[in-house]
């Protein structure tokens, strides 16, 4: 047997780097969190198929530093009180990972699929997360309801749709002078960039740009965002 196959995966040590830099207000606490999270999915996941996790520490690099990869790339957004809401939310990433990460943020977790947002829901209860609501429910239709009209600061998605699709159903649920903000990898930005610039989605023509890449722990693989202003 190589002998890296009896090294235990330490999320504290490989991510204490990334989470200071993404400003994740209290680092032990969200650790702990993501620890009994990992049960709680598993758990879930005999039950129903909410999402691939082929051990732990996929699921530590590729669902939690992947979500806090939004707080690498915009630091100035983590101290403020805002209203996000995660489209397309399945098994609760980036969502419930943002909300154990920035309490200041009051997060919406969006998805139409009632299996997945039941599960978002038991497992925000079982973590005691305050700042999080779920909404089962689709944007096109949300759009329609004053209730949700204007009501986030933020709108993301993470491995959902492409941005032009996700832009036109969920623009009326946008305040004034909100944030977009997609997760993606190199390849789908530099198509997606190229189809809002050839082909832009209706309503108002947004100056939508790249950040730089960032690399996810033990080179998992690449992640920047797509992002514009209203």
């Amino acid at each position: 047997m190589d002998k890296q196959d009896n090294v235990v995966f330490d999320p504290v040590s490989k991510l204490a780097g990334l989470a200071k830099r993404a400003k994740v207000a209290d680092f032990e606490l969200l650790i702990e969190k993501c620890r009994m999270l990992y049960r709680i999915l598993l758990i879930a996941n005999e039950q129903v198929n909410l999402t691939r996790i082929d051990s732990e520490d996929g699921f530590w690099i590729k669902h939690v530093a992947d979500s806090l990869m939004l707080g690498v790339a915009f630091p100035d957004l983590t101290t403020q009180k805002l209203r996000v809401g995660d489209i397309g939310c399945g098994a609760g990433f980036p969502s419930l990972v943002l909300a154990m990460a920035y309490p200041n943020w009051q997060i919406s977790a969006i998805d139409s699929v009632g299996k997945k947002t039941a599960f978002v829901e038991s497992a925000a209860v079982g973590l005691e997360l305050k700042n999080l609501e779920v909404i089962n429910g689709r944007t096109r239709e949300m759009g329609h309801k004053p209730l949700y009209q204007k009501k986030f600061d933020l709108l993301t998605a993470r491995a959902v749709g492409v941005i032009p699709t996700i832009y036109a159903d969920a623009r009326r649920l946008i305040a004034d002078h909100g944030r977009w903000i997609f997760y993606k990898t190199p390849e789908q930005a530099a198509q997606e960039l190229e189809t809002l610039r050839n082909n832009p989605p209706p309503g108002a023509r947004l100056r939508w740009q790249a950040t730089r890449i960032e690399e996810l722990p033990d080179n998992a693989g690449s992640r920047l965002f797509v992002h514009a202003r209203t």
